[in-house]
């Protein structure tokens, strides 16, 4: 018998969520995945943007890299990873010996399918001097083919170290590398690929909703364009808006990341107000490939054990290595 109480409601996150489980029935799927999680020796991991009867279950919600080091950390024998392939992906690098599931096989992500390995080696041939700096929102092969890989969180620190007699390929999001660019002035050549979600904001969209809450800080993600990166009070990844919402004195924050992030800043600063970003199309901005992992998949992934995360032994220790070096400029 699993204790309800270990299922955290739902909070209100000062935006509208559409369940993709029916009400009725997430108490018993609930219950059921808590069960299999206990048969399994399994950890459920959520990133930051799933559906928040899915962060309300896992045993950690975060970023992607810093999910999979935790589950790296565990004595779980199956990983559970709520969150898209390339994440999922990682997860099995850091622990080849885990069974790792993910809910839906075809969560993918426009950041990963942006930069396919084939055409990363083919400009990588252009120039033999190129140093490639991979952002962690990418295929096991394109990681493997890379020097070093970064998060949104560290990419200035990353860049700042790289050699500087190295001439700098920055993949695959050419806004997070504008942006990094920005803050180092370090030159690099960018891969035009970007994350749909944040390229949807507009300086008009945001400069509305920032007129209409002129007290409320704007917190914006990297992979936004600089028409709004401008605009905003704080860029920063999603672990560091945690940390900048909790320690800002204002009463309401308008958020420019994908709108499950609300999910968890509202549990975190649950006396705070936490305002959408509005696009052309939405009062808010949902990516379609996170929003394909249900509580429904989640129990029948576990249920049957798949789908299944594979990767060939010779990817995992090339992809492991730039994601070790990260590791060790990120804690110099």
């Amino acid at each position: 018998m699993i204790d309800t109480t270990e299922i955290q409601p739902n909070a209100a996150a000062g935006f509208r969520v559409e369940h993709r489980t029916p009400p009725e029935r997430l108490d018993v799927l609930s219950r059921e995945i808590l069960q299999l999680k206990e048969e399994l020796n399994a950890v459920i991991l959520a990133h930051n943007y799933q559906v928040p009867e899915i962060q309300d279950l896992a045993d950690y919600v975060g970023d992607s890299l810093g999910l999979s080091r935790q589950a790296a950390e565990t004595d779980a024998a199956v990983i559970v990873f709520c969150g898209v392939h390339f994440m999922a992906e990682t997860a099995k690098i850091l622990s080849p010996k885990k069974t790792v599931l993910l809910p839906d096989r075809d969560a993918g992500c426009s950041l990963e399918e942006s930069c396919p390995p084939d055409k990363l080696r083919a400009l990588q041939a252009t120039n033999p001097n190129f140093y490639t700096i991979a952002y962690v929102n990418c295929s096991a092969e394109v990681k493997a083919l890379s020097d070093v890989i970064c998060t949104s969180g560290n990419a200035k620190k990353i860049v700042e170290a790289a050699p500087a007699d190295r001439d700098l390929l920055f993949v695959p999001d050419e806004n997070l590398g504008a942006w990094v660019t920005e803050q180092t002035a370090r030159p690099m050549t960018l891969w035009q690929g970007d994350c749909y979600v944040h390229v949807e904001w507009t300086h008009e969209n945001v400069t509305r909703i920032r007129r209409e809450h002129p007290d409320a800080p704007l917190v914006a993600h990297p992979e936004c364009t600089k028409a709004v990166r401008m605009l905003a009070d704080e860029v920063c990844s999603t672990e560091k808006m945690v940390n900048f919402c909790r320690d800002s004195r204002a009463k309401a924050v308008i958020i420019a990341t994908e709108v499950g992030m609300l999910h968890r800043l509202q549990k975190e600063c649950p006396d705070k107000q936490f305002i959408p970003a509005p696009t052309e199309k939405c009062v808010c901005n949902e990516c379609r490939f996170m929003k394909m992992n249900t509580l429904e998949k989640l129990h029948d992934c576990m249920a049957n054990r798949t789908p299944e995360v594979t990767l060939d032994d010779t990817i995992i220790e090339r992809a492991r290595q730039p994601i070790e070096r990260m590791l060790e400029i990120s804690a110099r």
